[in-house]
């Protein structure tokens, strides 16, 4: 199934439990908006491209439970759940994204049950979309790997970071879709491992030659030459920095020093055309997730942590935006970008 579906039949949302992958692969079931912001805050659903489409059927849920009698309450419960799913991810910006674009096609609308039907078609609207995006980015970032190439990628930007497909391996699949042999080095992604636990597994779904190494080892396989490009995803985009996975702009640093090229690849929706790095509110998270892993305590309880799970890469360390419109280059122009 896709990462994350609405179910027709009992009007819920249906996605792939992250949390458990690699070991189970588990669908459930979000009936209502509690359990739908639990899923997005605890990661078993993540993404840009995803939590997009889980702001959208959020909304679709909250419009097919809601009692309201008329537009103007209904629109009231919209704007509240909407605020409410925002606030479980803050850096994300296709989460507001997704939640904006439904609220306003409510406009449309001429009676309360006309409202409800807009902003279900309207978030399944927004799911298919992602698809389409992500082949159109997947296109567009073929043309720049040749046969034989090792990407590295870090986290997971793949089919379980969207609807379908991926953005960063999504140009993988496309590449290997167009016959070409790609192999991938997935770094960890550290603490919470998206990069071992999911990307390897997709991957390997998909019989796509995959590497797996810690973080910290990135420089050496680059001093290596055991590189040839990196891909990686965005959560954020804004004139002057791309927010991706805390130890992105590590890997661009290494990638500079040892000129292997570094490419983002996101759908427009993921930017930011107001904003600015400072403007950001990057997420900090359960500071837990650093002192145990697997449930095994690795710190002392009460060690103080700092865990963000963004950082900033500057726009002067990025080869290539690959977007579904087209592959932009240095100097990156935002109005560009925008059309």
């Amino acid at each position: 199934m896709r990462t994350i579906d609405w179910d027709k039949e009992t009007k819920t949302i249906k996605l792939i439990d992250q949390t458990l992958l690699p070991v189970e692969y588990k669908v459930i079931e979000c009936s209502n908006l509690s359990s739908l912001c639990e899923a997005i805050s605890s990661l078993r659903v993540r993404g840009a491209p995803a939590l997009g489409a889980a702001g959208g059927f959020g909304l679709a849920l909250t419009a097919t439970l809601s009692s309201a009698r008329t537009m103007d309450s209904l629109l009231n419960d919209l704007e509240k759940a909407g605020n409410v799913i925002k606030s479980t991810r803050p850096t994300a910006i296709n989460l507001s994204w997704a939640i904006d674009r439904v609220l306003q096609a409510t406009s449309d609308a001429y009676d309360v049950e006309g409202m409800r039907d807009i902003v279900i078609d309207e978030a399944l609207r927004i799911a298919e979309e992602d698809v389409d995006t992500n082949k159109k980015i997947g296109k567009n970032g073929a043309e720049l790997l040749e046969d034989g190439d090792v990407v590295m990628t870090h986290c997971n930007a793949g089919r379980l970071a969207c609807v379908d497909w991926g953005t960063a391996l999504g140009v993988v699949r496309s590449a290997v879709e167009d016959g070409k042999d790609i192999k991938v080095v997935a770094c960890e992604t550290r603490p919470l491992n998206q990069g071992s636990r999911l990307t390897t597994w997709e991957l390997m779904q998909d019989n796509i030659p995959v590497t797996l190494i810690t973080d910290s080892m990135s420089g050496h396989v680059m001093r290596k030459g055991l590189i040839d490009k990196i891909i990686v995803g965005a959560d954020r985009i804004t004139e002057d920095v791309v927010f991706n996975k805390i130890g992105t702009y590590t890997h661009s640093v290494l990638a500079a020093e040892h000129e292997i090229p570094f490419f983002v690849a996101a759908p427009t929706s993921s930017f930011d055309f107001e904003g600015w790095e400072g403007s950001v509110k990057i997420e900090k998270r359960d500071p837990d997730e650093l002192r145990f892993i697997g449930g095994v305590q690795y710190a002392p309880s009460e060690v103080k942590v700092y865990n963000p799970a963004f950082d900033a890469t500057p726009m002067e360390n990025i080869s290539a935006i690959i977007t579904e419109n087209d592959v932009f280059y240095p100097p990156f122009i935002i109005d560009e970008i925008r059309m």
